[in-house]
Order: C-alpha cells, then sequence, then structure tokens
C-alpha cells in the first residue's frame, strides 16, 4: 500500500466511520500509511533499515557480510569481556579482603556499588551508540578502555607500592582485621582504576547483544529463528566466560598470584579486541539516529506545549508523519500508530499554526511520539526482574563466605572456594545445550508456541525459579548455622565443618543458573525485538540497568540488615558479621544478661 495524505477531520466528518466515538479512539485515520512500518508492541516487523559498511555505505551484496560467520567474532569479544567481568567480581572482594585488608562485608559493598555502577551507567553506551558513535565504533572505545582498566588492577596487585603492608598478617589476623589497613591513596588507586573498568564495560554491554543481532537479515523467512538462536548462543558465550573465570582464573591466582590472575584478564581482553577488529570487514552496521532523549525530550515539551489542544479542534489537520516510505529519523523505519498514552499523541498534532516553520520541540512526528510510547511500555519488564538481579548479587558474594566455613571437598579433589560460584555457569551451559533438543518440543506441545514458550513467558519461568532458589538458599542457610551451632562451631569459623559438604549450595546454584537462562536470555531477546529501530543499544541497556538497580539494592538491604540486627553497644553481632556461625539470639541473651547485672 502506499502513502496517503493526512486528512482534516474537517474533511472526515461527514463519513460514518469517523464521527467523534471513532476520532477519539482511532486517530490513525490521520497519518500517512506506508509499506515500510515496524509494527507497535509484539507485532514484529514489516520493513526495515538498509545495513551499512564501517563507512556508512550501503553493502552492495549483503551475502558476503553478517550471519553466523560475523557472529562468531562478536561472541568471543563478550565471552572475554564476561571473564574479566566475572573474574574481577569473584576475584575482587577476596583481593580487597586479603590483600587490601578491608572486612568482608566492606569488600562485597564496594564490589557490589561497582557492579551496580558498571552496570547501571549502561544506559550511557547504549545512548553514545544509538545517538551518534554507531554500535561498532562504541564497542571498539570501550574495549580500550575497558583493557587500559584491568592494565591498571593488574598493576594493583603486581606493586607493592600500591598494597599495604602485608608483614605479620596471617590469616587469624586477617579475619580478625587487625591487619595493617591500606592508605587512602591506595584504595583511591583501586577504585578509580576498578571505576575505569566499569566504565568501559557500561559502554560495550549494550551494545554487544544488539550487534550481534544486527548481522542477521530482518527480511529473511527465517530471520526470527536466527534471532532466536542468536540470543541463546550469545548468552552460552556470556556462560562460557563466567565459567573460565571462576575455574582457570582461579587456579591461577592460587598458584602464581594476585598480579598473574588479573594480567591474564588483561591479555583476554586484549586478544579479544584484537579479533573484533580482525572481522571489521564482515560486520553490518546500522546508522546512528541522532540523539534519542534530544527525540524524547522533544515530544514531552511538544506535548505540553499542546496540552491544551483539542483532537476534535476546528484547528486540527491531523497527526503529523512525513510522506514516503521512510521516517524522518535515521536508521528507522516508520512505526505504526497506537492509541494509548494519548497525552503524548499531542505532540504530533498537527495544527493550521504548525503549516509554516514548523518547530521540532512544537510539533513532532507519529513515529517519534510512538517510539517514546515504546520505551514507556517496556519498562515495566525489566523493572520486573531487579530482584533476580539482587539474588544473583547476594549468590555472588555471599555464598563464598558461606562455603568458607562448609567442606569442599569432592572426593580427593578440594575445590577453591571461590569457584563455587562456576555451578550455576555449568547450569546454564548444561540448559543451553539441551535447550532445543528437550526444553522446546516439550514446551511446544504444551503451549502450541513453534519456540516452545514466547519470550515473556520465558522471563515469567526464570522469575518463578529464582523464587524457589532463595527460598532454598534460606532454608539450608537456618540448617547450616543451627549445625554449626549445634556442633561447636560457633565460634571456631575459621575452620571448615568437615561432615557439611559445601555442595548443598549446588541447588540453590543450579536454581539460580535455571532462573538466569530463562529470564535474561528472554529478556534481551525481547527488548532488542520491540525497542524502536533507532534505540536498540538503548532497549538492551534496560536489561543492565535492572541488573545495575539489583546490585544497589543488594548493597541497601546488606547495609539494612547490618544495621537492624546488630548492636555493638551491646555484643550483639549482625547477621552478615564475619562470624556467620553466630548465634545472634544468644548474643542477645549475653548481652540481656550482662545489662541486668
Amino acid at each position: 500500500m502506499g502513502s496517503r495524505e493526512i486528512k482534516s477531520p474537517e474533511s472526515l466528518q461527514e463519513t460514518p466511520a469517523t464521527s467523534s466515538s471513532h476520532q477519539r479512539k482511532k486517530l490513525s485515520v490521520y497519518f500517512i500509511e506506508s509499506d515500510n512500518r515496524r509494527m507497535a508492541l509484539g507485532r514484529g516487523y514489516t520493513g526495515g533499515t538498509t545495513p551499512v559498511n564501517v563507512h556508512g555505505k550501503p553493502i552492495a551484496d549483503l551475502s558476503k557480510t553478517g550471519g553466523w560467520i560475523a557472529a562468531l567474532f562478536i561472541f568471543g569479544n563478550e565471552m572475554a569481556e564476561r571473564m574479566a567481568y566475572f573474574g574481577l567480581s569473584v576475584n575482587m572482594v577476596t583481593f580487597m579482603f586479603y590483600v587490601m585488608h578491608k572486612s568482608f562485608a566492606d569488600s562485597s559493598n564496594a564490589v557490589n556499588n561497582f557492579l551496580g555502577i558498571s552496570q547501571a551507567s549502561s544506559v550511557l553506551g547504549g545512548f553514545l551508540a544509538d545517538a551518534y558513535l554507531g554500535r561498532y565504533w562504541t564497542i571498539a572505545i570501550f574495549t580500550t578502555i575497558y583493557l587500559a582498566g584491568l592494565t591498571g588492577i593488574t598493576l594493583c596487585a603486581t606493586m607493592k607500592v600500591f598494597m599495604p603492608n602485608q608483614d605479620n598478617c596471617d590469616r587469624i589476623s586477617q579475619l580478625l582485621g587487625s591487619c595493617e589497613p591500606a592508605k587512602s591513596w591506595q584504595m583511591l588507586y583501586l577504585y578509580t582504576v576498578l571505576y575505569i573498568t566499569g566504565f568501559g564495560a557500561a559502554g560495550i554491554r549494550p551494545c554487544v547483544s544488539s550487534f550481534g543481532a544486527d548481522q542477521f537479515d530482518e527480511r529473511s523467512k527465517d530471520y526470527k529463528t536466527h534471532l532466536d538462536r542468536f540470543f541463546n548462543f550469545f548468552y552460552l558465550s556470556v556462560t562460557v566466560g563466567a565459567i573460565v573465570a571462576f575455574t582457570l582464573v582461579v587456579y591461577i591466582q592460587m598458584e602464581h598470584g594476585w598480579g598473574s590472575a588479573f594480567g591474564a584478564l588483561a591479555i583476554a581482553m586484549g586478544i579479544s579486541n584484537m579479533l573484533f577488529f580482525i572481522g571489521t570487514p564482515l560486520y553490518r552496521h546500522r546508522l546512528p539516529g541522532g540523539s534519542p532523549l534530544t527525540r524524547v525530550a522533544q515530544v514531552l515539551v511538544a506535548a505540553f506545549r499542546k496540552r491544551h489542544a483539542a483532537f476534535s479542534s476546528s484547528e486540527l489537520i491531523g497527526l503529523y508523519e512525513v510522506p514516503g516510505k521512510h521516517s524522518a529519523i535515521k536508521g528507522s523505519g516508520k512505526i505504526d500508530h497506537t492509541d494509548d498514552f494519548r497525552c503524548l499523541d499531542k505532540a504530533a498534532l498537527e495544527l493550521k499554526e504548525d503549516v509554516i516553520n514548523p518547530s521540532p520541540w512544537k510539533l513532532c512526528t507519529v513515529t517519534q511520539v510512538e517510539e517514546v510510547k515504546t520505551l514507556v511500555r517496556l519498562v515495566p519488564i525489566p523493572a520486573c526482574t531487579i530482584m533476580l538481579n539482587v539474588i544473583l548479587t547476594e549468590f555472588l558474594t555471599l555464598s563464598v563466605q558461606q562455603a568458607y566455613t562448609m567442606n569442599t571437598h569432592m572426593g580427593k579433589l578440594k575445590l577453591p572456594v571461590t569457584c563455587m560460584p562456576v555451578f550455576p555457569g555449568l547450569s546454564i551451559f548444561l540448559i543451553l545445550s539441551l535447550y532445543y533438543s528437550t526444553f522446546v518440543p516439550l514446551c511446544r506441545r504444551i503451549t502450541g508456541h513453534p519456540r516452545g514458550a514466547s519470550q515473556l513467558q520465558r522471563v515469567g519461568i526464570g522469575l518463578a525459579v529464582s523464587i524457589l532458589s532463595v527460598i532454598w538458599a534460606g532454608i539450608f542457610e537456618r540448617y547450616r548455622r543451627n549445625y554449626a551451632i549445634s556442633h561447636g562451631y560457633e565460634f571456631s569459623f575459621l575452620t571448615a565443618m568437615p561432615d557439611l559438604s559445601a555442595y548443598w549450595l549446588l541447588i540453590q546454584y543450579c536454581l539460580i543458573g535455571i532462573a538466569e537462562v530463562f529470564c535474561i536470555v528472554g529478556l534481551l531477546e525481547f527488548l532488542y525485538e520491540e525497542a524502536p529501530d533507532a534505540m536498540k543499544s538503548i532497549g538492551s541497556a534496560y536489561a543492565a540497568l535492572a541488573g545495575g538497580l539489583g546490585c544497589f539494592a543488594a548493597s541497601i538491604l546488606n547495609s539494612i540488615i547490618k544495621s537492624v540486627t546488630g548492636n555493638p553497644k551491646k555484643g550483639q553481632p549482625n547477621w552478615l558479621a564475619q562470624n556467620i556461625n553466630t548465634d545472634t539470639s544468644t548474643g542477645l541473651s549475653r548481652s540481656m544478661a550482662m545489662t541486668m547485672r
């Protein structure tokens, strides 16, 4: 269907189809329709934008670019980035504790804050990619920043000048907090290079999955299938990076020290950068569409300025849209009009006064308005995953503290405590390996969905399983602490309980792994498909933002628990004290008895 002119409501009043009630419900009769229009939330594409090469020129032969070969280079980059991210996540807590002599709780909170800022600031990376740089150049710049941060962390762990004095600081002194603390400038240096690393990750995270999905032709009949498989394999590469971080990097740290472990992360990141650049001729690119924040601001300002304009006004010409097949936004197809958030539609109301030199701060296109509507509609979905990210953060840090009090032997093999978080990764790897051969056919019989379950159904499954994981974690922690008290380990928390295996933690680890693979993969695919064409990276940043808010929420939760459950004046330890074997009720009874005396 070709395009047609915007009609005035005056010319439509004679037809029954455009009665006043119809005008209130179906404003779409007033704007141009075209064949190249992206449908509203949940209805996929009816057209798309032309991919270009790295120089911004149209690609003459698409068969020589993109596809799974290009995606492999992107998988490699993401694998190394996740390896560095998880390697820092699990090792930085113990590095701050054992080397920088911070308390375990303070170390956990510091790492949680680092993870939170790193993920929450992904919105900045998404903005730069969608507005100015494009996804390729954003990844290229921020991977270099990431590498610089990892190099700085390696120097911190290698050169003694950046570390406090380690003399007369045995394990008991470390756990009791009597070792010489790090100087303020040493911690400042560590935090600086740590946050440089986080800033680099923030630029990469929202772009890599979107850039990988850009390599597939949305006009292909197999596009949906390719996209579904891409996001599963993408998360598989994330998982492989995490497994390497929790095993090989931990092994390097134990055998060769902290400097070698962090240096290995820097070397891996450097190699992945090189491979990413080697794949440059194969990549398909999307042109940045200009500042999305400016477009959002224009819609809000224009809607506010026309807040008193009526949809049935005699001054109304119609809803404004540019003629032709393409939208006014570079790199974006047109978006079909929807009838919700009608207050925002006023930004697109074309009045007679707008005919001559309309200002973009007073008149916006329907596509521009629908971009804002879509961003608003998407918010509740990643918001539902914030608590899942709280659980993931707590498991990544506090479960390590649990494992220190338990037996980590597997037969004759003794696994390092910092290797314990590898088990969620192994469960994710197993599930993704069996996903298409087992889960999809089974669920297809139940749901009738061609891919087993829709994206939102997968998010829901993940959230349900995460609830089970935290229920089990609470039950087991109660059992573990009672076991420690009843068997005389209440004040011997430095000694692992030989008859209580740390592999009971595998249940909560595996459950959270299952939750993560269903929820996060489904969320990434959903956000990529539903985000406006010129805001794909910002859409992906929504998931990272939810992860960052989850990390901050975990830190706030820890602080609240420490302040509410502990009372140093009365000798009552908090639930997150160095000694997690302590019976807090006993401590309270003792303090009450001393007070009575």
